[in-house]
C-alpha cells in the first residue's frame, strides 16, 4: 500500500490525537515544539527561513509534492489561505517532498511553483529530513504551528477545510 493509499492511516500518538473529532472540536493549548527546517537542499520563492525567525506568526507547513493529485486538490486552498491571512500574521511555508526521482529536480519544482501559482516559499526536502523531523508520513500534510512555535494541529490527506480555515483563524486571533 502506498503512502497516498494511507492518507488516513496514522502512525503516532500526536497524530492519532489532533486529528480524533476530539481533538479537532477543541482546540489544543499545548502541543510539541515544531521541528526546525533542516536538510533543505534549495528555497524557492524565498530566502532560506528559520521557524525562530516566525516566532508571533502562525505558521502553516505544508507537506507536498507536485506529482501527488491529493496535493494538487489542497493548493487552491492553501494558496487561499495565503492571501487572506498573511497580512493578518500567517505564513505558509511548503515543504515540498519528492515520492520519486524526478520530483527531486529543482528545475522540475520551479516550473511546478510557476503551474500551481504558488507564491509563499518553498523549501525543497529533497532528503527527507524536515519530513522525518516532523515525523511525517503524508502528502499532503498540514501542521499548525501557534505563535509560541508549538504544533498545536495537523491534517493529512484532503478534507476538512473549513475546519483548518477556523483554526488557522483562532490562532491569528491569540494575543502573543
Amino acid at each position: 500500500m502506498t503512502a497516498r493509499l494511507r492518507t488516513f492511516a496514522l502512525s503516532t500518538a500526536f497524530a492519532v490525537m489532533a486529528t480524533s473529532t476530539a481533538a479537532l472540536a477543541a482546540p489544543q493549548e499545548s502541543g510539541p515544539p515544531a521541528p526546525e527546517f533542516t536538510g533543505i537542499t534549495q528555497w524557492l520563492n524565498s530566502e532560506p527561513l528559520k521557524l525562530q525567525q516566525l516566532r508571533g506568526k502562525v505558521v502553516l507547513v505544508d507537506f507536498w509534492t507536485y506529482s501527488c493529485i491529493n496535493c494538487a486538490n489542497t493548493l487552491p486552498y492553501v494558496k487561499s489561505w495565503n492571501q487572506k491571512y498573511k497580512n493578518q500574521g500567517l505564513t505558509v511555508i511548503g515543504v515540498h517532498t519528492p515520492e520519486y526521482p524526478f520530483e527531486r529536480d529543482t528545475g522540475n519544482v520551479k516550473t511546478a511553483i510557476r503551474r500551481f501559482g504558488i507564491s509563499y516559499p518553498v523549501a525543497q526536502d529533497n532528503q527527507y529530513a524536515t519530513w522525518n523531523a516532523y515525523n511525517n508520513q503524508y502528502w499532503p500534510a498540514f501542521y499548525l504551528i501557534d505563535k509560541k512555535g508549538r504544533i498545536v494541529y495537523s491534517h493529512f490527506g484532503e478534507g476538512d477545510y473549513a475546519q483548518t480555515e477556523t483554526r488557522i483563524q483562532a490562532l491569528l486571533a491569540q494575543k502573543n
